[in-house]
């Protein structure tokens, strides 16, 4: 039976080949930066003409492990757009998680013309770095942050620190907040649009503007008054616990579960 404590979630600092700096969600202009790192990322498999795939891993059935199926609902218009050059792979509808990661891998290694993958995924860190994208060559290595043992893929890896790490980490995965996952989504499938809408450019082409899913296509940007300085932290994570994570501490205890006597008149 399947279990939604599956989920990819993978630790913050999977081997790679040297990390661009962190991006912070809230940050002016993540979109526009995110968007430039990757256009320099993809520029060389664009112009040979290979396929870019966005392999784009995790499970809604985890609010912190969305991220992946939730970027990959949005980046999905691209496939059209780009005239089948962008491919998508691990949405909402059909997610690419624990269960279904080896035959995916497989699938691609066995693929007569390899494309070049790219891997989004969610992670687990530091609480100062929580709300951060971060780009990297190299595979991905899922499932580290939860201590499960998958094949590494892709060929560059975007990953979002989506909660902090080292304690309860399915407990921490399971009350990530949404609309701190959304925000991520938005910063890194407006990014990946203008990515690949520079790179068309300079070929001469433009891409036209596919429908929206989940919303607005691109997704509106926000104004720095709506966002919130915390956003990620889940309220039942602030406080001593996060600090102690910061400050290199050790970890609070689990809470007993006590049982509730009824209690009689």
């Amino acid at each position: 039976m399947w279990s939604p404590l599956r989920s990819l979630v993978g630790w913050e600092g999977s081997r790679g080949q040297g990390p661009v700096p962190r991006i912070h969600v809230d940050e002016e202009e993540a979109e526009l930066r995110l968007g430039r790192v990757l256009r320099d990322c993809l520029a060389e498999p664009w112009r040979q003409k290979q396929e870019i795939l966005f392999l784009c891993i995790g499970t809604d059935r985890s609010t912190g492990d969305a991220l992946g199926p939730l970027a990959g609902s949005q980046l999905a218009a691209l496939e059209g757009a780009t005239g089948g050059r962008v491919r998508v792979q691990g949405t909402l509808d059909a997610p690419v998680h624990a269960s279904n990661l080896h035959e995916v891998v497989r699938t691609l290694r066995e693929a007569p013309e390899r494309p070049y993958v790219v891997a989004i995924d969610a992670c687990l860190g530091r609480a100062e770095n929580v709300g951060c994208l971060t780009v990297r060559p190299g595979p991905l290595l899922p499932g580290t942050g939860v201590n499960k043992t998958l094949p590494p893929v892709g060929d560059l890896q975007v990953l979002g620190v989506v909660n902090v790490g080292g304690f309860m980490e399915y407990f921490v995965l399971q009350n990530t907040r949404l609309s701190a996952v959304m925000r991520m989504v938005e910063v890194v499938s407006v990014a990946t649009w203008h990515a690949i809408s520079w790179l068309a450019a300079e070929e001469g082409f433009t891409l036209q503007r596919p429908p929206g899913l989940l919303g607005a296509w691109p997704l509106p940007f926000r104004s720095p008054r709506d966002r919130r300085s915390n956003p990620v932290l889940p309220e039942s994570l602030s406080g001593a616990a996060v600090t102690r994570v910061a400050d290199g501490g050790p970890p609070p205890p689990p809470r007993s579960r006590r049982s509730r006597k009824p209690q009689h008149p």
